[in-house]
């Protein structure tokens, strides 16, 4: 990788990653720490990360930190943000790695479709729960998303209650409402100094979307022909380090190519619907973007 902030002198940077005790999140936890990052993992299940932050921790190092909180409803998300703004004065990069790819329709205690809260809504609310943060150290915010995003079809009137549910439309309608959002978070920030990019880390053998019966042993079969995640840590990690890419916002990446996203995730107008919906949903009041640091 081409020089980082993290190989630089002084102090290193702290990175928050959703979702970081297993899969791409816990494979890009590990590459952080060995660029020498203070890196704080978000986690649902307290065994599990403290489980993922033992195993990550080198003898001799004090390894990541470790914030327990979900991401399922508005409740869960703004105890989770408060949790990391205690444990964080400082904020240099989020990753929103965390992700659901369900297999049937579950509703949240907030009446949304789990996928659509976890995928769509939680990012959302969470960006704005530690914007002050964000915008104080003139951050990058990492969303790591899916190619699947192309195939999505975004309704706000039936994907947030997942009435158009699908066992497999459902994650990639998701994916494509944060993405769609992304050019707006890039415009609200830009004055601030706060940069946003999404990346397609690549096809990688997680647990994302692991379902019991014959389409689940036939998943588990053909999953064993793609990449590890340690293969799809490096686009992710590249995007929250690189130098060459410090100040540039709003862009999608293929892997760590650089690509114009697809039509559908190009409609402003739905775009602008999404973001209305999102700020109702999540009981946010419409604020002026944070001020030049």
């Amino acid at each position: 990788m081409e020089s980082t902030r993290a190989d630089r002198p002084g102090s290193p940077p702290t990175i928050v990653v959703t979702g970081g005790n297993r899969g791409i999140g816990y494979a890009v936890a590990a590459e952080l720490l060995r660029h020498g990052c203070d890196v704080v993992l978000v986690s649902r299940d307290r065994g599990r990360g403290e489980a993922a932050r033992a195993a990550l921790t080198a003898p001799g190092t004090a390894g990541p930190r470790l914030v327990v909180g979900g991401l399922s409803s508005v409740r869960a998300v703004r105890a989770t943000a408060e949790a990391i703004r205690e444990l964080c004065p400082r904020l240099d990069v989020l990753i929103h790695n965390a992700g659901l790819w369900p297999s049937r329709r579950v509703l949240t205690e907030d009446g949304l479709e789990e996928a659509f809260a976890v995928n769509h809504l939680a990012p959302f609310l969470l960006n704005h729960e530690l914007e002050p943060l964000l915008a104080a150290s003139g951050a990058r915010v990492v969303q790591v998303g899916a190619g699947l995003y192309v195939k999505g079809q975004a309704d706000p009137e039936r994907t947030p209650t997942g009435l158009d549910f699908h066992p497999v439309r459902t994650y990639a309608d998701t994916k494509l409402c944060n993405l769609l959002l992304l050019p707006r978070f890039a415009e609200r920030w830009r004055d601030a100094g706060v940069t946003v990019n999404a990346v397609h880390p690549g096809v990688i053998r997680t647990g994302l979307g692991d379902r019991g019966g014959p389409v689940g042993y036939l998943l588990k079969a053909v999953k064993l022909l793609w990449k590890s995640p340690e293969a799809g840590a490096g686009p992710v990690v590249r995007l929250a380090l690189a130098e060459e890419l410090a100040g540039r916002t709003g862009l999608y990446f293929n892997l760590e190519q650089e690509e114009a996203p697809a039509p559908v995730a190009a409609d402003a107008e739905l775009a602008g619907r999404l973001w209305e919906q999102a700020l109702e949903l999540a009981g946010l009041e419409r604020t002026p973007p944070p001020a030049r640091r």
